[in-house]
C-alpha cells in the first residue's frame, strides 16, 4: 500500500507543535527574555551563562536566523532552477517575489519604518535609550524609525537629565520598547518554512512522473536541511525569547505572510 506525506501539512504540523511546547516550556520554566522590557533588553539573557542559545550571538542566530530570508532565497532559487522545465515558472518566481515583498515591509520598509515597527508604536511603544547603568529614557520616535545614533556629543539635549552615563565617548542606537513587540523571528521563520515546504511539494509530488535529475536532488537535500535549521531556530526562539502573545502574534502574522504567497 503506497503511502504519500503531505509535506506542507507536515511541515505545519511539526512547527506549531515545536511553537507551542516551545512557548509552554518556556512559560512554566522562566526561560523567555520579555525584550520589550527597557530595563532587560540591554542586559544579557538571564540563561546566557548555562544556555547556549539564550545569547544573541550564537552562531545560529548571528549566521542563520538574521539573514533567513536570503537562506531561504537560495534554497527556492537553488529548487527552481533545478526543476524539470514545466515547473519553473513564472508563477513560481512571482509567489517567491511576493515572499521577498512581505518580508521587506514587515521588517525593512515600509515607506519608513517596517511595518512591525510601527505595530509597536500603535500599541503604546517608545524609542527608548537603554543605558549600561540600567537607566532607560524615552526620546521621540523618529530617532527610532531612522535608526539614528545618539551620543551626549551629538545630542546633548537628549542627555540633559543626571542619569550616570559611561565615560569616553561612546554612542547608542535607540530601540522601540514597551508596547507589544511582535516576534519578527517567529514571523520570519514560519513564514520561510512554510514557503519552502510548499515548494518542495510539487518536487514530491512529480517524482513518480518526472525523476529527479542528481542536481534537482541536491536542491532538495538543500531545501529540506534549511527546514531543519529554521525548525530548530523556531524551538530556540520559542524558549529564550519573547512573551507567549508575541510568539503567538508573530506565528499568526507568518502564516499570514505564507497564505499571500499562495494566492498568487
Amino acid at each position: 500500500m503506497s503511502f504519500k506525506v503531505d509535506v506542507l501539512q507536515a511541515t505545519f504540523t511539526i512547527l506549531t507543535l515545536i511553537i507551542f511546547v516551545g512557548t509552554v516550556y518556556s512559560v512554566k520554566n522562566h526561560t523567555y527574555l520579555d525584550t520589550s522590557d527597557p530595563f532587560l533588553t540591554h542586559l544579557p539573557h538571564h540563561l546566557h551563562g548555562t544556555h547556549y542559545f539564550a545569547t544573541k550571538a550564537n552562531l545560529l542566530n548571528v549566521l542563520f536566523i538574521k539573514r533567513a530570508w536570503a537562506w531561504t532565497s537560495s534554497a527556492f532559487l537553488f529548487l527552481w532552477i533545478t526543476s524539470p522545465r514545466p515547473q519553473r515558472s513564472i508563477r513560481r518566481l512571482s509567489k517567491w517575489a511576493l515572499g521577498t515583498a512581505v518580508w521587506l515591509v514587515f521588517t525593512n520598509w515600509f515607506f519608513g519604518p517596517a511595518l512591525l515597527e510601527r505595530f509597536i508604536a500603535v500599541s503604546g511603544g517608545e524609542c527608548t535609550v537603554s543605558l549600561p547603568s540600567g537607566a532607560a529614557f524615552p526620546v521621540p520616535n523618529e530617532f527610532c524609525f531612522t535608526k539614528s545614533t545618539v551620543s551626549p556629543l551629538t545630542h546633548p539635549t537628549l542627555f540633559a537629565s543626571p542619569f550616570l552615563l559611561p565615560e569616553g565617548h561612546w554612542t547608542i542606537v535607540p530601540r522601540m520598547r514597551r508596547g507589544h513587540d511582535v516576534s519578527g523571528h517567529i514571523f520570519l521563520l514560519t513564514m520561510s518554512t512554510l514557503f519552502l515546504a510548499d515548494q518542495l511539494t510539487l518536487s514530491v509530488r512529480s517524482h513518480s512522473n518526472s525523476p529527479w535529475t542528481p542536481a534537482h536532488k541536491y536542491a532538495i537535500v538543500y531545501t529540506f536541511g534549511t527546514i531543519a535549521v529554521w525548525l530548530f531556530a523556531t524551538y530556540t526562539t520559542s524558549l529564550y525569547f519573547h512573551t507567549p502573545l508575541e510568539k503567538l502574534t508573530g506565528y499568526l502574522l507568518g502564516i499570514a505572510g505564507h497564505a499571500l504567497t499562495r494566492i498568487i
